[in-house]
């Protein structure tokens, strides 16, 4: 029997009630794509309602997802340093945090923005042996990586500058090594200098820790195909996305389901957009 039947892959989310209908996409698009594996998805939250977390299992439920939602602690203790920053909400953190506010019962997990199409299987991302770290991501070459020296100077780091969109975390290297007071202590000694917070911390303080995985499967920068193309000779066009490329991720703004959003991508984002409201409606 195929393992990946008797064994759940286990996904993370952290998000407010804003990003319900993008992660319904995204879930959509993990399920068609991946029709043989079993999936949980464990959403942490903050300020999301009972009826959109009703309406959210309700769809779950019709695509063969089990769904466990984890209400943060209203009582945890955010310095306001933290939740003042940039006016990022408190819930890019959870991430980090995870690790605590899981049941110890879960050793490993994949976190995933909701910004992302899942276009091919994500099995192997799931069996991917982390080597002893914690965690494993992307650096964004074709893009963003031309900032990566000014990230090492503005933030005294020496690794690539990992996107922290889509992370295999090793749960139980988290809840020894991820502490809110060394975030919190982050925040108050580089709170100029910090342009995204969670980001920018992950990789300040664990950057040492990631494993680097290929961009180009695993957290494809759906602003970048024009550069991909060109760096790969030719090589990564679209049928080489369409048929290599896992995990397509709609970084920065504004995003595909949004007016101004004319990546090349968004055609496809719109489509799976399009279905998940249908399914919606028939519900």
């Amino acid at each position: 029997m195929d393992k990946h039947k008797e064994k759940a892959i286990e996904i993370l989310v952290t998000i407010n009630q804003n990003y319900i209908k993008p992660l319904e996409v995204m879930l959509y698009s993990m399920r068609l794509n991946n029709p043989q594996s079993q999936f949980r998805i464990w959403v942490i939250y903050e300020d999301i309602s009972d009826a959109a977390l009703n309406n959210l299992k309700r769809f779950t439920d019709k695509i063969g997802f089990a769904l466990k939602s984890l209400a943060m602690n209203q009582d945890s203790q955010f310095p306001q340093s933290l939740i003042n920053l940039h006016d990022y909400p408190k819930e890019i953190y959870f991430r980090l945090l995870c690790g605590n506010i899981l049941p110890a019962s879960l050793h490993k997990i994949i976190y995933l923005d909701p910004d992302i199409l899942i276009i091919n299987s994500i099995t192997q991302l799931w069996d991917l042996d982390l080597k002893g770290n914690m965690f494993a991501a992307s650096v964004h070459e074709g893009l963003t990586d031309i900032m990566s020296s000014i990230n090492n100077i503005r933030l005294g780091t020496k690794y690539g500058y990992f996107n922290s969109g889509i992370m295999v975390m090793d749960l139980d290297k988290m809840r020894k090594m991820v502490k809110l007071r060394d975030i919190s202590a982050v925040i108050n000694k580089h709170h100029d200098a910090l342009i995204l917070p969670d980001q920018d911390i992950l990789n300040y303080l664990y950057g040492k820790y990631i494993l680097k995985i290929p961009e180009t499967r695993w957290n494809y920068d759906a602003r970048a195909y024009s550069i991909y193309l060109v760096k790969s000779s030719g090589k990564y066009n679209l049928e080489w996305v369409m048929k290599n490329t896992s995990i397509l991720h709609f970084c920065g703004k504004p995003k595909p389901w949004q007016d101004k959003n004319n990546t090349r991508f968004k055609a496809l984002y719109l489509n799976y957009q399009q279905i998940v409201n249908k399914l919606i409606a028939s519900q």
